[in-house]
């Protein structure tokens, strides 16, 4: 072979004039669909810039509807208003799937408000109570107002507890120069039937809910972002409205739908192709859902992996709408058949709730008249994807689960 394997490639014209617009973390200059949320958190925070603490607020929402890119946005703006008023505010944001335990947290807040000669706080070894206190100082330090963004913070609740929560709730009544307000940012609109009745009352937060977006809105928000980051006249009659249409059907999800534009956009590149077309979307469809599912399916815990090889195994035979009775009952069988001690029942309800979090199955609450709720559950996977095949290459427990014979329910 002739030449650097790169040349031919680097000298294709791009169908792209600016890929940042589809990262998730870019941050428009104008959030479309999205006004009385943003409103609700710019009431709240002005008390910032006023002297007063802002309440603390709790932002619900399935993922992709904007929670977090609103509350950038906002936040920016804050502290470029902060400045230009002599009224500082420090920012922090803490990814709780990422950063999921107390001692990570404080350390990372207390880490960003670091100065230059001040003693680098470890990523462990520190009693938790000496990072807190070197965090009320550096914050007292600073002065201002300190905003605190805990997203995904259910996750570190389910985790962690709450005491987190409770030390941050805390604050205020420890520091003398500055003040501080907490935001969280959770998928799970149940997220604080978890907390301590004491937590919940110190955060007396502000709540308020993103509606998923619906096809139209999607629409819109990707021909802005079209504008931005493709050329002009490549893309066909209909690609919009189906990616649209694809991430609405999937609770409303934005990113997705800016993922399929961008997937559908390189595949056209790929091809030499000149024009963006609905076979394109089709093929961006196919590749995120196996490229989205598969490296979770592989990366699970082994007893989320159980839990979701019992909801498969049951689908497999025909069930649909399975009740947690009858995956606790698989789980338990499939324990026994690889000799592990079963997680209880309340502890498998809990990995349900993850498991739909991430999007690979469906749970739903159902009424039981004077049998009060249940739970209801189905795959969320794609039919073309065998999930107990990859959790069996990946966890050789679960190959060796899945040869064993189960007394299952069979469809009715």
């Amino acid at each position: 072979m002739e030449g650097n394997i790169f040349e031919k490639i680097l000298g294709q014209d791009s169908l792209f004039t600016d890929r940042k617009a589809f990262d998730h973390a870019f941050e428009p200059s104008r959030l479309p669909h999205r006004e009385h949320e943003l409103d609700g958190l710019v009431r709240n925070l002005v008390d910032a810039l006023n002297g007063h603490i802002p309440s603390n607020m709790l932002l619900y929402g399935v993922p992709g509807s904007g929670k977090t890119v609103v509350t950038r946005y906002v936040l920016r703006q804050l502290e470029e208003k902060g400045k230009e008023m002599v009224k500082p505010v420090y920012t922090s944001e803490i990814n709780c799937r990422n950063v999921d335990t107390k001692y990570r947290v404080v350390q990372t807040i207390a880490t960003q408000l670091a100065k230059r000669g001040d003693s680098p706080i470890p990523f462990t070894g520190w009693p938790t109570d000496r990072v807190l206190e070197t965090l009320i100082s550096r914050m007292d330090r600073a002065g201002g107002v300190h905003i605190i963004v805990l997203d995904e913070v259910d996750n570190l609740v389910d985790k962690a507890g709450d005491a987190l929560l409770y030390s941050l709730t805390n604050l205020n009544t420890l520091l003398k120069n500055s003040r501080c307000s907490i935001i969280g940012i959770s998928n799970d609109l149940n997220f604080t039937q978890q907390l301590d009745p004491r937590v919940s009352s110190r955060l007396s937060q502000e709540d308020i809910v993103f509606h998923p977006y619906i096809a139209s809105e999607i629409e819109n928000i990707l021909v802005e972002r079209a504008k931005m980051g493709i050329k002009e006249q490549i893309l066909e009659e209909g690609v919009i409205n189906l990616c649209a249409a694809l991430a609405a059907q999937e609770h409303g999800d934005a990113r997705r739908a800016l993922d399929l534009l961008r997937i559908s956009v390189q595949k056209a590149e790929q091809r030499a192709q000149t024009k963006v077309g609905i076979k394109h979307v089709r093929l961006a469809q196919s590749q995120l859902e196996y490229d989205q599912v598969t490296p979770v399916l592989k990366t699970l815990p082994l007893h989320q992996k159980l839990v979701l090889f019992s909801i498969c195994l049951n689908e497999e035979n025909g069930l649909r709408n399975i009740s947690t009775g009858d995956v606790y009952r698989t789980y338990v069988d499939a324990c026994k058949k690889i000799e592990i001690e079963p997680l209880t029942s309340r502890r498998v309800s809990s990995l349900l709730n993850e498991l739909d979090t991430l999007g690979l199955i469906m749970a739903k609450n159902v009424s039981k008249g004077r049998g009060g709720r249940s739970k209801q559950v189905n795959s969320a996977i794609p039919k073309a994807i065998d999930a107990i095949s990859l959790m069996s290459e990946s966890e050789t427990l679960i190959d060796e689960a899945s040869l064993g014979k189960y007394r299952l329910q069979s469809h009715l």
